[in-house]
């Protein structure tokens, strides 16, 4: 089958291909219609992550999926052959940039019956993190104040709706050029970063959700009032993240390091920090299709590439220019 492998770490992905899927007793076999398009695709092409998720090159890229079932393991029950599906396949099993995956039955969902396959395949990843951050994570209540970083990125589109949803106040910050835009999604405060510092406008909220790390995470913190949460999806990872991923001792010493300036300054302030890396869930996708289904969330879509385009996809997506996201389609 075509796919898109990366065959050596830091260097570009490039068409080639691939073996046929191995589908397991619980697996479902999907003929990919489109794939969305990460951030964490080149990070992983780039080995970032190796340590944590050491894929063997050649290994094919994409993190999220919208297709139609075409096979069924034999353990398999909830899918059937020509079901419409998306997915963000768990780690160790990724490789969306291809026509077909075998994808665990547990990580995968019907698809929202009122997108497009496009659509739906810019949904799984961004919104599963937004979801784990808000709802599992923050346990985010009506009242609550939080504040979203970056709000017109792929995973800051799905915060700013889902934690309206939920009742909360909303503060985002996004450029001059997408203040207007970002609006539209319903947030209390928009914050131009260019023009504003957020640490001056915002204060004594509950939740923050930080895509940005390093400075931007420092000043964070000091906007939470006691008691609040900063969840970090860029870092640094924390000792719970190396106990859940089963990491070997030495590389969870690594770990506590990395977080512990930012560890210690949280305590000392009376606050909590996360370092949360999303996982694949089918039910929770489930969940959020039935939001996206009744109007409460809706997916943004910042271009289509065609397949043969992938490489011009993900180079868009490094730009940082994107508004939502970017979707391959296989058609």
């Amino acid at each position: 089958m075509k796919a898109y492998l990366v065959k050596k770490y830091k260097r570009p992905m490039e068409a080639g291909d691939a073996l046929e899927p191995t589908v397991g007793d619980h697996d479902v076999l999907v003929d990919i219609n489109a794939a969305g398009v990460n951030l964490l695709d080149a990070k992983v092409r780039d080995g970032e992550f190796r340590l944590i998720l050491p894929y063997k090159a050649p290994f094919i890229l994409g993190h999220d999926l919208a297709g139609v079932v075409s096979r069924v393991g034999s353990a398999v029950k909830r899918f059937a052959v020509g079901d419409e599906v998306y997915a963000r396949p768990r780690d160790g099993r990724i490789g969306t940039f291809a026509e077909r995956i075998a994808v665990h039955q547990d990580d995968l969902a019907i698809k929202p019956a009122s997108l497009s396959m496009a659509e739906s395949a810019s949904v799984p990843l961004v919104a599963l993190t937004a979801w784990q951050a808000l709802v599992e994570r923050a346990n985010l209540q009506p009242g609550q104040k939080v504040l979203i970083h970056a709000g017109s990125g792929g995973v800051g589109t799905y915060a700013i709706q889902l934690a309206k949803h939920l009742g909360a106040t909303v503060a985002t910050t996004t450029g001059t050029s997408n203040a207007e835009w970002v609006r539209d999604l319903g947030p209390d405060v928009v914050i131009d970063y260019r023009k504003e510092d957020f640490e001056r406008v915002v204060h004594d909220y509950d939740v923050v959700v930080d895509s940005q790390g390093a400075d931007t995470l420092a000043k964070s913190l000091r906007v939470l009032k006691p008691g609040g949460i900063a969840i970090g999806i860029a870092g640094p990872p924390d000792p719970d993240f190396a106990r859940q991923q089963g990491l070997r001792p030495p590389l969870r010493v690594v770990m506590a390091l990395l977080s512990f300036k930012t560890r210690r300054a949280a305590h000392r302030r009376g606050l909590r920090y996360s370092f949360l890396f999303m996982r694949a869930s089918g039910a929770q996708l489930g969940e959020i299709t039935k939001l996206i289904d009744s109007g409460v969330l809706r997916p943004v879509v910042d271009r289509t590439y065609p397949f043969d385009e992938a490489t011009q996809a993900l180079a868009h997506v490094e730009s940082g220019r994107t508004k939502g996201k970017v979707v391959i389609t296989m058609v």
